[in-house]
């Protein structure tokens, strides 16, 4: 009778457990994580310094400036205005390039860098499925980007209210690059910046077309939601008649013109009013008979920055579901098991 032989524990083979894929992750793209740390402390603190010192430096010289009067010479402090403007123009725009960062950084190296270099088809094969890679490569970026996002637009909010009343020269919060920096909406921008990025990494594979469509893709959209963004809430219309002239007023415009007899309306001409007699015959050939003035006052601020922000993460969360689907057309689904092999 033959003896069975013994099992030894070199025979024995063991699955090996998955990678912690989170940790991997961050390894993997440390030198982003640090830039992206590194660029939101150095932002951070420059907005905390705008709303701060420049804020009451730029406040007391407008005081100065108002007491002069009439004087025929004035003296204030014109450099801490100066300086003021500067600084928040240059704090604005960093602020508003954080989506297009985000998305040049997801479309280089999230995923087509992995793809393109064989680490993600060597990934699978050690037990992890491609849909949990790209589960990771998506939740871990968008919790840190939400995070740095989320505090600059916070602070670049902050330090505009701080001005509010105080400099003559401030933005309205109806204009347009202060609207977004100091809005949720960026947020979710540059949320789908790294979804746009992701994606076009999975169809693209290859590191530079992806950075330049990602980027562009992510324009594309900002555009889109920046031109539906004053339909997405009910807007206020002022009506004037004629010799009132037409409406005046701050706020975010949707729509402006005349009004004819029958309620039709009409393109403004902007030929001057009806103190010309050239404008009053113009006026009167298209019978005008007052102006209109949709737009949105500042209690749709936020309003406008909800339904804004709604609008964006549903097309982020359309683009994660197409990202699973192209993940799931070419790989399955499932982990690669077998022998591995050299990439």
């Amino acid at each position: 009778m033959t003896a069975l032989a013994p099992t030894t524990a070199a025979d024995t083979r063991h699955p090996s457990a998955p990678p912690r894929l989170t940790r991997w992750l961050l390894r993997l793209h440390r030198p982003a994580l640090y830039v992206w740390a590194g660029l939101v402390i150095v932002l951070s603190a420059a907005l905390l310094w705008l709303g701060g010192p420049l804020t009451d430096a730029a406040g007391a010289a407008w005081e100065q400036y108002n007491a002069c009067g009439e004087a025929p010479t004035c003296v204030y402090d014109q450099p801490s205005i100066i300086r003021y403007k500067d600084v928040y123009s240059v704090t604005t725009f960093a602020v508003l390039i954080a989506p297009f960062l985000v998305a040049a950084w997801a479309g280089a190296t999230l995923t087509s860098r992995e793809l393109e270099t064989g680490t993600a088809q060597l990934t699978w094969t050690q037990s992890v499925s491609p849909v949990r890679w790209l589960t990771v490569r998506l939740a871990a970026p968008a919790a840190l980007v939400a995070a740095g996002t989320g505090l600059l637009v916070a602070l670049h909010h902050l330090a505009w209210s701080a001005g509010e009343g105080r400099i003559r020269t401030a933005k309205s919060w109806s204009d347009f690059p202060t609207f977004y920096a100091g809005g949720i909406v960026t947020v979710a921008l540059a949320l789908l910046g790294l979804v746009v990025g992701v994606l076009v990494g999975l169809l693209w594979h290859r590191s530079l077309p992806a950075l330049a469509t990602s980027v562009a893709a992510t324009a594309g959209a900002f555009t889109l939601v920046n031109l539906a963004l004053p339909h997405l809430w009910p807007s206020v219309t002022r009506v004037t008649t004629r010799t009132q002239g037409a409406p005046s007023g701050g706020g975010l415009t949707v729509e402006q013109g005349i009004l004819t007899s029958t309620g039709a309306r009409l393109p403004d001409p902007y030929c001057g009013g009806d103190v010309f007699p050239d404008c009053r015959a113009t006026y009167d050939g298209l019978d005008a008979v007052g102006y209109y003035h949709d737009y949105h006052p500042l209690s749709h601020y936020w309003p406008l920055q909800l339904t804004a922000t709604a609008l964006t993460l549903a097309i982020g969360a359309l683009l994660v579901f197409a990202a699973f689907r192209v993940l799931r057309s070419r790989t399955g689904g499932a982990p690669r098991r077998g022998r591995t092999t050299a990439v």
